[in-house]
């Protein structure tokens, strides 16, 4: 970072104040994360924009690391934010801060200061990459209500009486038994629904003894839905066929949920944020949806150009920052993420021989189409 750069988030970068969190604690912000120790109080010289703290605790003895939780934050200019931990809960307090002790900590700030760590600003222009299309609106849209995104949602317990007991059986065994008095012809008809019936009964019995977990209220990420429906009502078998090779009217309607268009793209770059840095399986869950349906759309192309600019923009980013071996697992397996890529991007010029190739001079070369400027 240039001293002209340094000086101006001295007095433009926002400040997030954490108190009391335990010593070696993992805690970040971005792509970026750490051990405290026992003197972090926070971070300062955050650039204005949308930011990512995230923290999972370190057992002292085993030093196992409990799940990732976090929140995303749109910090304004000299944004002086303050958290505090709880210890009883070891997590972050739900308790807002007082205005009186924030501005005692603002008082204190020369003290203060020493104990904070700069923003690690060479990830800075990599960050503005990923969240580019995520607006403050949009992230408090799809952030759970409760405001705290967890790789590990919370449950809601199962009273006694709503505890799983089982099925029972007896329909099968009456089913099985009428069967045996018919004729030698439809006897091994019978037999083989019979046997049939078993084998469906014995997956729903297995299903009928796990209890019915539910997210706790306000726990659960507020994605779009992905409509069901994959045609206009009413339609033709040939229409039906167009529509489920050709899935432009179920991206027509995603984007009639959002304030504009391009918040799909917001959508796309929240999902994957929130399954890179914070380990959310249902937001990968999301990702991979929204990949597949952006990746079988043709006719949606023509009409909505800038979006799908910033979507070939977008993945081209999130691939190169996935995981190496999550990422090899998506192309040797070839699953239906990789195939979809493969087709879309061979309709977008981007030529995908050699993908799964180890050779430098057999990657993916990348033929840029005409679109809007960068952002």
């Amino acid at each position: 970072m240039d001293q002209d750069t340094a000086k101006k988030l001295l007095i433009d970068g926002g400040t997030f104040v954490f108190l009391g969190v335990p010593q070696e604690t993992q805690f970040g912000i971005d792509m970026q994360c750490w051990n405290t120790d026992d003197d972090f109080r926070g971070i300062k010289m955050i650039p204005p924009g949308l930011h990512y703290i995230h923290y999972a605790g370190v057992s002292k003895g085993t030093g196992d690391v409990s799940p990732r939780s976090g929140f995303m934050h749109y910090f304004h200019k000299k944004e002086f934010l303050v958290k505090l931990w709880n210890k009883d809960l070891e997590d972050m307090s739900k308790d807002e801060v007082t205005d009186e002790s924030i501005q005692r900590l603002k008082d204190n700030l020369m003290n203060l200061d020493r104990h904070l760590a700069p923003y690690p600003y060479e990830i800075w222009q990599k960050w503005k990459l990923l969240s580019s299309q995520i607006t403050d609106d949009l992230a408090k849209k799809l952030s759970p209500e409760s405001g705290m995104i967890r790789a590990s949602v919370e449950l809601l317990s199962t009273t006694d009486e709503d505890r799983p007991r089982g099925v029972k059986s007896a329909s099968i065994d009456s089913n099985v038994s009428g069967s045996e008095n018919n004729s030698e012809e439809s006897s091994t008809s019978g037999q083989s629904v019979a046997k049939r019936f078993k084998r469906i009964t014995a997956a729903e019995r297995e299903d009928a003894m796990l209890p019915s977990l539910k997210p706790v209220p306000g726990a659960s990420m507020r994605f779009t839905e992905i409509p069901h429906d994959k045609y206009p009502p009413g339609s033709t078998p040939e229409v039906i066929t167009k529509h489920y090779l050709d899935q432009s009217y179920t991206l027509e309607l995603m984007i009639a949920q959002q304030d504009e268009p391009l918040h799909i793209i917001g959508e796309l770059q929240f999902a994957y944020l929130c399954f890179l840095i914070g380990h959310s399986l249902e937001a990968f869950e999301h990702w991979k949806n929204l990949v597949i349906l952006l990746c079988s759309c043709d006719d949606a192309i023509h009409k909505y150009h800038t979006v799908f600019f910033h979507f070939i923009r977008t993945i081209e980013i999130q691939i190169d920052e996935m995981p190496e071996d999550f990422l090899a697992d998506i192309v040797m397996n070839k699953n239906l993420v990789y195939k979809k890529l493969r087709e879309f991007f061979k309709t977008a010029y981007w030529d995908f021989t050699g993908l799964d190739s180890d050779e430098e001079d057999e990657r993916p070369v990348i033929v840029r189409i005409d679109g809007p400027g960068d952002c």
